[in-house]
């Protein structure tokens, strides 16, 4: 049965916010940490972080970080700038709306995006800013992959169009080839999982083409930061992927020779490779991201726009839908609707 554009906009939304809200409680742990803590099976439900959390502690059982909060708000953006490309100024004042939460912006904004909106706070140019900066930790991270889904859910079907939406949401904080590589790689496999008879194979395609068009970008208009390719990288997970036994061996394999951490080429790569592991299912990938250890929250992020897109609100358990809506007081599905709306105006032929 086919699944509506509309209904995998809103499957993607739902199980990225999903993802985050499941992965906060077991940030910065290992598998084996999280199995013990967490009853010897991998997370599948929501927890209330425990105090020895470094990001989340005295957090609700549920409750969303940076990873969705900064989507969000980058989703009204997207709409708010309607047809006309978004521009960096606009993904800079989208930003600076999420951070002006003191609570939220001391407790998760990363160490690229934290410096960033610093410096865009004291007036300074969002061209300058994200593509200033000397070390290889900086610009590298994954802050702009983990909230780039509305550039593919604006786009359904339209992976260069995607492509050109995420390097644009980069250049304020993150315009690196490697953010940009990683950002086009989740941008352009979620709007291929929007187009009719999507399969989990054009997806992973989609992602390697993003990636490859996002280096190619970053490296015209961003600064050359050294570190590994995000599109080999993804190669490497796929595979690793595939010849797992089940979804906890993908986990420790990917986890052991890609890494989950907070480096684009690392948490990009893990989120595709456990996409394909879980077959697409947007339960199994999200409960893959939340156990497989390190940067989890944005990893199951990722991994639940991507198979959200694929496989539509209908394969998202519905009683976590509630529970993370309940608990953050959103409004998903309106929000789902005005993207939905956008993307028809742009790309009529996928209505």
């Amino acid at each position: 049965m086919s699944v509506s554009v509309r209904d995998k906009i809103l499957g993607s939304l739902v199980a990225a916010a999903i993802g985050d809200a499941m992965g906060a409680p077991t940030e910065q742990m290992t598998l084996d940490e999280i199995k013990d803590r967490f009853g010897g099976r991998l997370v599948d439900r929501f927890y209330a972080p425990s105090e020895d959390r470094p990001f989340s502690h005295g957090r609700l059982a549920g409750q969303i970080t940076d990873d969705t909060g900064q989507m969000l708000e980058l989703a009204r953006a997207f709409i708010e700038a309607g047809t006309d490309p978004i521009t960096p100024q606009q993904v800079a004042d989208a930003l600076l709306r999420w951070a002006a939460d003191p609570e939220v912006f001391s407790r998760f904004a990363g160490p690229t995006t934290r410096q960033a909106i610093e410096r865009l706070r004291a007036g300074e140019d969002p061209l300058s800013v994200g593509r200033s900066g000397t070390l290889s930790t900086i610009g590298t991270s994954n802050g702009c992959a983990m909230k780039v889904a509305p550039a593919g859910l604006i786009h359904p079907g339209d992976p260069d169009s995607a492509v050109r939406d995420a390097c644009t949401v980069c250049m304020p904080t993150h315009a690196t080839q490697i953010a940009m590589s990683g950002a086009s790689a989740i941008a352009s496999g979620i709007s291929a999982a929007l187009a009719p008879g999507a399969d989990v194979f054009s997806v992973v395609r989609a992602c390697l083409y993003g990636a490859r068009e996002g280096e190619k970008r970053g490296r015209a208009v961003g600064r050359v930061a050294p570190g590994p390719s995000v599109e080999a990288r993804i190669r490497l997970a796929v595979r690793l992927a595939l010849e797992s036994s089940d979804i906890e061996d993908a986990c420790r394999s990917i986890h052991a020779y890609v890494g989950s951490g907070l480096h684009t080429a690392e948490a990009v790569p893990a989120a595709v490779g456990l996409f394909v592991a879980a077959g697409g299912d947007p339960a199994m990938a999200v409960a893959a991201g939340a156990s497989i250890g390190d940067d989890t929250d944005t990893v199951a992020t990722m991994a639940g726009a991507l198979a959200g897109a694929l496989g539509g609100i209908s394969r998202v358990p519905a009683d976590l839908y509630r529970q993370v809506e309940e608990v953050n007081h959103l409004d998903i599905a309106g929000l789902a609707d005005e993207i939905y709306s956008l993307a028809i105006r742009l790309h009529p032929a996928q209505a």
